[in-house]
């Protein structure tokens, strides 16, 4: 008894097969070396935000936050993160807007002096409870929204760090890290409170009702002295 004989074309479908299942197993692997990590393959497309590393400190996430609307006053900030590969702790001496933008002023999350980077760690720049980088007037900075700052983070041990942040207003998900000091809508005038008459004071009506009340006591006084005079001058019939 003979064995049935492949079908014409048998081989064919089973390549066509095994390259489908190829594709799906490449398209997977390609997947899932997205979120394999920092060193996955498919992260080396750089992101779109600003970074920048030098020896065993990197930044990223760098950016100029001023106020929401071109031209208006206010302080703006520099928000970052900082990062230090290294062994030892860094400080974070001064930060430079080139061109003159403005001065800015550092201050750690907690307690005084300056913005230590520890070892083997990283630190925040910018937002609720973190480090903070405030120019104080940022109002020329507004002007450059949508462009980008060159930046200078000058490190106690690395030195300087260059990189160009982008210039952002503090609106949608930037509003958290930008300036503390955002000006407010004016308040609405208050409501005139009480009736009328109660609030107008002096009005033309209470003043006729004062007079006509010390007309009619002005007569009713003067009205019986002056009929017993005449009463008194007339001569007896």
């Amino acid at each position: 008894m003979s064995l049935p004989q492949t079908p014409p074309g048998g081989v064919l479908r089973l390549r066509r097969g095994a390259l489908a299942v190829t594709a799906v197993a490449l398209s997977f692997t390609a997947l899932t070396a997205c979120g394999a990590g920092n060193n996955a393959q498919s992260l080396g497309i750089k992101p779109d935000t600003a970074e920048a590393t030098v020896d065993k400190i990197i930044i990223q996430n760098a950016n100029v936050i001023t106020q929401p609307e071109a031209g208006a006053a206010g302080p703006a900030v520099v928000s970052a993160t900082v990062f230090n590969s290294g062994q030892k702790d860094q400080t974070i001496e001064s930060v430079t807007l080139a061109g003159g933008a403005g001065t800015v002023k550092l201050t750690p999350a907690k307690g005084s002096g300056p913005i230590t980077v520890p070892a083997l760690g990283s630190v925040v720049i910018g937002g609720k409870g973190n480090a903070t980088a405030v120019i104080e007037d940022g109002t020329a900075l507004t002007g450059n929204i949508g462009g980008i700052q060159e930046t200078v983070f000058r490190l106690s041990d690395t030195g300087d760090v260059k990189l160009k942040a982008f210039v952002v207003p503090s609106t949608e998900y930037f509003e958290e890290f930008g300036p503390s000091s955002l000006p407010t809508p004016a308040a609405p005038a208050p409501k005139a409170s009480g009736s009328p008459s109660e609030s107008a004071s002096g009005a033309p009506g209470s003043e006729a009702t004062d007079q006509a009340s010390d007309a009619a006591s002005d007569s009713a006084s003067d009205a019986p002295a002056d009929s017993a005079s005449d009463s008194a001058s007339q001569p007896a019939s």
